[in-house]
């Protein structure tokens, strides 16, 4: 028997888990065993030996029995939220929207389809005489999917993006609808009834509801995300604080979904807060969420296993009585398959045309990946829990066969599917390089022991300790020792067929893409656009990187809506409303788009730069670079028409950027001195402090575009300037601001005129009658305000 249960005993037992946890992580790299298949095997060992041998594991089993016997629900809450929002936070948006369609098939109706399948599978095969409702509530909580070790696998070998989304989003979305299914069965089960019409009702409030709290928590902390400035601690606590508020206000409070609640809440703050981590922000961010990913799948996988074995071996009487029931084990994880393979199935034409599409090789990944894990384990356990309980609507044993049932289905479906699905990909050939990437890595070996021997022509001598030896010091750089093939560069290849040359067309434009994405997060760090500007821009990317393969590069397409304004500016400008909010309205609109344009062209700029540093001359990478430079004609030509025409706007924008990058350099130059010791902690922190306060000033009070006033123009013009006093007043009493766009007729010849137009910003275009035949006088189109921000309405 174990040690006396005192509460510092669950801390051991927290503590032992991590360092069995690191062992194994430590000791498995570099082996096909997944990670979570290794916990759950050693939490099936820990619990062995405290419940089935004589004297237990003393202090560590008391803390073993603290962990296994806690109230499923405190464990969901405990673990669940930062799972769900850690994996949800990390999800690229655009690949969520793409395969968006997909995730809710295999969560939506692959989950009824599957709890049916189950729940008449184990009613008519099974032989403990269960009602319909407690075999429909078996299949309903076996129906939650957990592939941790699957996706892990996939995004270590590198293996297709949009199916790693697919599983991964379905497993969120599954956690979600497979535990409504699950609340569903068990009240009936309990004695509650429900018609056609409350499931509806009650299946809409706790998912529709769960929605629309996720998103009222995420638009309220990413509000609050953006008072905070330069406070890493305080915003990543942010993070962590509200996605445990959500899900116990969702669970506790309104009785919605809390894992849908804080899936939303992670894939909102996917879709706009990412931005608002910068540099040592991201970094720490991202460690910090992974580290608790780490920590919770390593204790949950631990306990899990714990609770297996708890389950086994605290019952053994019953299974005795029922010796059948390993049988029935190995038969419901042959039924838990064979309901994957027809959900996969009858939903296969449906996957296929959504999103991405979806091949048969990836369909048999999708079928493999169907693992089980914590989420249908603790269910299982609150069944058990409620049956040690309510004795009128479920015995005992119907709990003790729940945790048995689902236990052995974790268990199994860990040991053979996770720990096989890596030879599955090998025999499928989903984890072999393309040609294309096998050519760029030879190549880039090549271009690595260049930069190799230049950086040991730099550093082999010095005036301290004299020469070192090359042929030593490439033995340590094993990625260099095997090249025994000549160079080669990835695009000259005189036999090159065209499926070839499309393949390598695709692969630059991706590779140029991917440069651009990363050259707008570099301005973004630098201040050079706002969050605003980069969700727009990377967007674009996103967008773009999808029709690489049937296209030219057309990642300005996206953001052409983004700098012309839409229909209801025409409006505005009509409206009555006040000219000085109309003149705000627009001027941001114009710095908006030209954030956008000068950012792309940079962007473009930089990337076509690297390209070209990389492959050199090849006809592949002239013809994606001529692709970059014809993408950024139009951006071009809008950054020199708001030059021409309304020059402050660029004056501003830059004046801006400049500040940033002084105030930065400046932050970056005493923690310098600080580091090289020449200034002490509290002189640099007195200084540092002084230029946040300057960034956040202009953050939160950033320079702006000042409209002349109609007084100042009307004093300082030649003409009007001279008339007498009681003139300009009697003119600046008549006088009324408006904006006009491209096309607008001022005079027409020969009219009569009712006024006197005096244009502050902008030019305009004369065109006078000649011998009954217009000429144009100044030869190029000019423009009035406004005029490059209506192209289409005027």
């Amino acid at each position: 028997m174990g040690g006396e249960a005192e509460p510092d005993n669950a801390v051991l037992f927290v503590g032992v888990s991590l360092v069995l946890g690191i062992a194994s992580r430590h000791l498995l790299r570099g082996t096909r065993v997944p990670y979570t298949v290794a916990l759950l095997v050693l939490g099936v060992a820990l619990g062995s030996l405290e419940y089935g041998t004589q004297h237990g594991l003393g202090k560590l089993g008391a803390g073993i029995r603290i962990w296994a016997n806690i109230n499923p629900d405190l464990l969901l809450a405990v673990f669940l939220p930062a799972l769900l929002f850690e994996s949800s936070f990390s999800m690229e948006v655009h690949q969520i929207k793409r395969c968006m369609a997909q995730m809710v098939l295999l969560a939506g109706p692959g989950v009824l389809i599957s709890t049916v399948l189950l729940g008449v599978a184990v009613k008519l095969t099974f032989p403990y005489n269960w009602s319909w409702k407690t075999s429909l509530l078996l299949g309903g909580l076996l129906s939650a999917t957990d592939p941790v070790a699957v996706v892990a696998l996939l995004k270590e070998l590198g293996a297709s993006k949009k199916l790693s989304t697919i599983i991964e989003g379905e497993s969120l979305m599954n956690d979600g609808t497979a535990i409504v299914a699950y609340q569903l069965f068990y009240r009936m089960v309990l004695g509650r009834t429900f018609d056609a019409g409350s499931i509806i009702k009650f299946l809409s409030e706790v998912s529709l509801g769960a929605v629309a709290l996720g998103l009222a928590f995420g638009i309220m902390s990413i509000l609050w995300l953006g008072f905070i400035f330069n406070d890493t601690i305080i915003e990543i606590a942010l993070t962590l604080a509200v996605s445990y508020i959500a899900f116990f206000t969702a669970q506790d409070s309104l009785e919605v979904s809390g894992v849908l609640t804080v899936m939303t809440l992670g894939m909102f703050y996917a879709a706009f807060a990412k931005t608002a981590f910068k540099g040592e922000s991201q970094q720490s961010l991202h460690h910090f969420w992974e580290m608790v990913a780490y920590i919770a799948n390593t204790l949950i996988f631990i306990l899990s296993g714990v609770v297996i074995a708890d389950g086994v071996l605290q019952n053994n009487g019953h299974f005795e009585r029922h010796g059948s029931s390993w049988g029935f084990l190995l038969l419901l994880y042959v039924f838990v398959q064979i309901s994957r393979v027809i959900v996969v199935g009858v939903l296969y034409p449906m996957l296929r045309h959504f999103g991405y599409g979806l091949d048969l090789k990836e369909a048999m990944i999708l079928v493999w990946s169907g693992l089980r894990g914590a989420v249908a384990l603790s269910l299982s356990l609150s069944v058990k829990r409620t049956s040690d309980s309510v004795q009128p609507y479920l015995k005992p044993e119907v709990g003790t066969m729940f945790v048995f049932f689902t236990g052995g289905i974790v268990f199994l479906t860990l040991i053979f599917n996770g720990s096989t699905t890596q030879f599955l990909l090998h025999i499928l050939g989903m984890d072999k390089l393309l040609p294309t990437k096998l050519r760029i890595l030879k190549y880039t070996r090549y271009e690595m022991l260049k930069k190799a021997l230049e950086a040991f022509g730099e550093l082999r001598d010095d005036e301290e300790l004299g020469p070192a030896d090359w042929v030593t010091v490439k033995k340590y750089i094993t990625c260099l020792n095997d090249l025994d093939y000549e160079p080669e560069h990835p695009h000259d290849v005189g036999d090159e067929d065209d499926c070839m040359h499309i393949m390598n067309l695709t692969d630059i434009r991706v590779r140029l893409l991917n440069g651009v994405q990363a050259a707008y997060w570099g301005m973004l760090e630098e201040g050079r656009i706002t969050q605003v500007t980069a969700n727009i821009l990377m967007r674009s990317v996103d967008e773009a990187m999808d029709l690489v393969s049937g296209q030219t590069l057309c990642d300005w397409k996206g953001l052409k809506s983004n700098v012309q304004f839409p229909n209801y500016y025409r409006f505005l400008q009509r409206s009555r409303l006040p000219r000085k909010l109309v003149t705000y309205f627009t001027v941001e609109r114009l710095e908006s788009g030209c954030y956008i344009c000068a950012a792309f062209l940079r962007a473009h700029r930089i990337a076509r730069r690297q390209l070209h540093d990389f492959l050199g001359d090849s006809e592949v990478a002239r013809t994606v670079i001529d692709e970059s430079n014809a993408e950024g004609e139009e951006a071009r030509k809008f950054l020199e028409d708001v030059r021409v025409t309304f020059p402050q706007v660029l004056r501003v924008l830059k004046t801006r950027q400049v500040t940033y990058s002084v105030l930065t350099h400046l932050s970056e130059y005493i923690q310098n001195l600080q580091k090289t010791g020449l200034l002490e902690e509290k002189e640099m922190v007195h200084l540092d402090d002084a230029l946040q306060t300057d960034l956040k000033k202009l953050q939160r009070n950033p320079p702006i575009v000042k409209m002349p006033r109609v007084s100042d123009l009307l004093n300082t013009h030649p003409l009007v300037g001279a008339l007498p006093a009681a003139v300009r007043d009697t003119l600046l009493s008549n006088t009324k601001e408006t904006l006009r766009g491209q096309g607008t007729t001022l005079y027409r010849e020969g009219s009569r005129p009712t006024g006197i137009w005096l244009v502050s910003i902008g030019v305009v275009k004369v065109c006078p009658r000649l011998n009954n035949t217009r000429q144009n006088s100044v030869g190029e189109e000019l423009f009035v305000l406004m005029s490059i921000l209506f192209p289409h309405f005027f």
